[in-house]
């Protein structure tokens, strides 16, 4: 997308259904725990419609969310940012040094004396993100193409280093500090598999779509028409998924408030920290705002469907590290739909970005 500087707010220029998202966020958040408390048994149920381990309702959820998105990227172009050694470099930094460090600083600083939920975090700071980073990167007006790219590469790094990294951070490092350790045991097909269902089903559908059709329609049909058909399934999805979260664990975050405020806390910081570091380090490097705010918003998302499973396969569904990592997405998502906003204004702000008028 083209900057084009308008003396329209920022807000303003989003559309209807982007402009009011953290509206429908905490109604759909409501709604999740009306239907929890409802139907208690309702988060049992849904939770128990796996296929190989995985979450079917939320599968569903995921996939719709990310597909347009997937169908939106020019990939024909993804070759320009994988040439640019400096800027997967610096993803590469913050993604897989700098994000897993932070965390695991904040969880000790914040939870010196809950093990399991600093355990919880730990896993959360592992997993990058995979899934809805590409949603918070769109509403941003971000590069499409690179998200995609840096997306492929965190799913290629989770599966090859998640398992060593959380044997490092949860098995080594507590050791040198006199506390207890943890033994997480995951395979690196657990990774792959989640990696192959939430990315490369949408990531297949999106590339298909788009080479079938800009075939068969043309570039100009395919992104006047075609996209804005498709593109609210995007958030529907998302609030699909995020009713789905809080009927299936609001019950236990209302139970224990005080520990889920004590977990929230130090991710709040987390993804402020990470975002703003990016941000500015994005910026001091030269780049423009539509690879700034992809930079920025893959450094702070996490992939919580990994940190969820792996937590509830190692620790067990009742235990502070489950918990811990349910707590995740829900801090995460209302954080970072604020992000959003906090993005499209320092776009204006320092790169003189605004996005097209939409609809």
């Amino acid at each position: 997308m083209t900057a084009r500087v308008t003396g329209a707010p920022v807000v303003k220029q989003l559309s209807t259904l982007d402009r009011f998202l953290p509206i429908w966020i905490f109604a759909a958040m409501a709604l999740g725990l009306i239907l929890g408390r409802a139907l208690p048994g309702l988060g049992a149920v849904l939770d128990s419609v796996r296929i190989t381990g995985v979450s079917v309702p939320i599968a569903i959820g995921l996939l719709a969310m990310m597909y347009p998105v997937l169908a939106k990227v020019k990939y024909e172009t993804i070759g320009q940012h994988m040439a640019d050694r400096k800027l997967i470099g610096t993803s590469l930094l913050l993604n897989w040094v700098i994000g897993p460090v932070v965390m695991l600083a904040l969880a000790w600083l914040f939870l010196p004396d809950l093990p399991a939920y600093r355990n919880g975090l730990v896993l959360i700071g592992l997993a990058r993100c995979i899934a809805m980073v590409l949603i918070w990167n769109s509403l941003a007006c971000g590069s499409g193409e690179l998200a995609a790219v840096l997306v492929a590469l965190n799913s290629v790094f989770q599966i090859l280093t998640y398992s060593v990294l959380g044997w490092l951070f949860l098995t080594v490092v507590p050791a040198w500090f006199g506390a207890e350790t943890a033994v997480v045991h995951v395979t690196m097909w657990a990774i792959a598999k989640s990696v192959l269902i939430f990315l490369g089903i949408p990531l297949l559908a999106g590339y298909l779509t788009r080479r079938t059709l800009v075939a068969r329609r043309g570039e100009t049909w395919y992104a006047q028409t075609f996209l804005p058909r498709i593109g609210p399934l995007a958030l529907i999805g998302l609030l699909y998924t995020i009713v789905l979260m809080f009927a299936m664990q609001g019950d236990r975050i209302i139970r224990l408030p005080v520990d889920v405020l004590r977990i929230a806390l130090p991710l709040l910081v987390y993804f402020a920290v990470m975002f703003g570091l990016a941000f500015t380090l994005s910026k001091k490097l030269g780049f423009d705002y539509q690879r700034t705010a992809a930079l920025s918003f893959t450094a702070a998302g996490n992939n919580f469907e990994l940190a969820i499973a792996v937590a509830v396969a190692t620790f067990g569904i009742s235990s502070g590290e489950a918990l811990a990592a349910v707590v995740g997405p829900l801090v995460e998502v209302p954080a970072l739909v604020g992000l959003v906003y906090v993005s499209l204004w320092a776009g204006r702000r320092y790169f003189g970005f605004t996005p097209e008028p939409q609809g």
